[in-house]
């Protein structure tokens, strides 16, 4: 008679036990989502300092060095931002957001203006402006720099490899 109570003690430890360890498992399953941030990240108080007359200098101090360049002049900086999720730690990350800020400088290298480049339904916008680009080299740039690193709102890419 104590084997038997013994052994059913032992049976309701293990089944316990077996379903702590699941709920722990489980809990883990449901945490929050994690996102990620690759590229500059954005500040808007030092975005809110950038305006027209700073010099060239100032905009390097202050933001630090662009992501890539206009290749005409050396006249516009472009600073690239992408911000992913993913459920679960071992899941690819899903492109949430992209933008890019685009500073543009006038023939003595101080600020002309500003924009806030990203996607809006799947067309080119600006978020300072609230407009979408007319057409020309500077939309097509901007597209192309949108597209080529990562595509629109719903597209899959893996920023930390293959």
């Amino acid at each position: 008679m104590a084997l038997r109570k013994s052994l059913s003690f032992q049976r309701i430890a293990a089944r316990c036990l077996v379903g702590a360890t699941l709920a722990m498992g489980l809990a883990a399953c449901s945490s929050t989502t994690e996102t990620l941030t690759k590229g500059y990240v954005i500040d808007e108080r030092v975005v809110a300092e950038m305006k027209p007359g700073t010099s060239v200098e100032k905009v390097l101090e202050r933001m630090g060095t662009p992501s890539t360049v206009s290749t005409v002049g050396n006249k516009t900086f472009y600073y690239i931002s992408q911000t992913f999720e993913r459920p679960v730690q071992f899941m690819s990350p899903r492109l949430v957001e992209q933008r890019v800020l685009a500073i543009y400088f006038d023939k003595n290298f101080k600020v002309e203006r500003l924009a806030n480049y990203g996607l809006k339904d799947g067309v080119v916008f600006d978020f300072i402006t609230r407009t979408t680009p007319t057409s020309g080299s500077e939309l097509s740039l901007i597209g192309q720099l949108l597209r080529a690193t990562g595509g629109g709102g719903g597209a899959t890419f893996n920023p930390f490899g293959a």
